[in-house]
């Protein structure tokens, strides 16, 4: 793994997000940013401050998304892909790197990355997990950034210290 790189999250009161999609499977990718934009919009960021990159599959997510937060404005990003199982082990190496790599860009920049990359079985499992009946996997995984980012917010302002918390229901 490289070195930690400091840091350079946008605290300002107008934070920025970055959401990069994979061109390929897009008809399930389009809809996981609709969900993630609208999520996002709900948390406080307008669509005048959200940067969207398409690249062409999840393979690039991760150098993308480290681009993204070596540019330093960014104080939260989100991955969206869907990748659908095949006949070859293709799938599973192509997964366990685009996981490998977002986990990477977090650590690195100690930014929240949210994961909203389908790995599925079937057009069908990605469309239900991308509006469909099983939800907006797009809108909960920049839900799951925000929170984080807020949490790391609070640990950084020394809110957190010595206090026990319930989990949230």
């Amino acid at each position: 793994m490289a070195p930690r790189t400091r840091s350079r999250r946008n605290h300002t009161r107008n934070p920025r997000a970055l959401v990069v999609v994979a061109r390929f499977n897009e008809g399930v990718t389009r809809k996981l940013l609709d969900g993630a934009v609208a999520e996002l919009a709900t948390a406080g960021y307008p669509a005048d401050r959200v940067d969207v990159v398409w690249v062409p599959g999840a393979f690039e997510l991760p150098l993308a998304v480290q681009a993204g937060l070596e540019a330093g404005s960014y104080s939260v990003a989100v991955a969206l892909g869907a990748v659908i199982r095949g006949e070859t082990p293709h799938f599973e190496y192509l997964c366990a790197e685009a996981t490998r790599g977002l986990g990477e860009a977090a650590l690195r920049f100690a930014t929240p990355v949210g994961f909203g990359v389908l790995t599925c079985d079937t057009l069908e499992q990605a469309l239900a997990r991308a509006g469909g009946d099983a939800g907006n996997k797009g809108a909960e995984a920049a839900a799951a950034a925000v929170e984080t980012a807020r949490m790391l917010a609070s640990l950084a302002a020394g809110r957190g210290r010595g206090r026990k918390r319930a989990a949230p229901g």
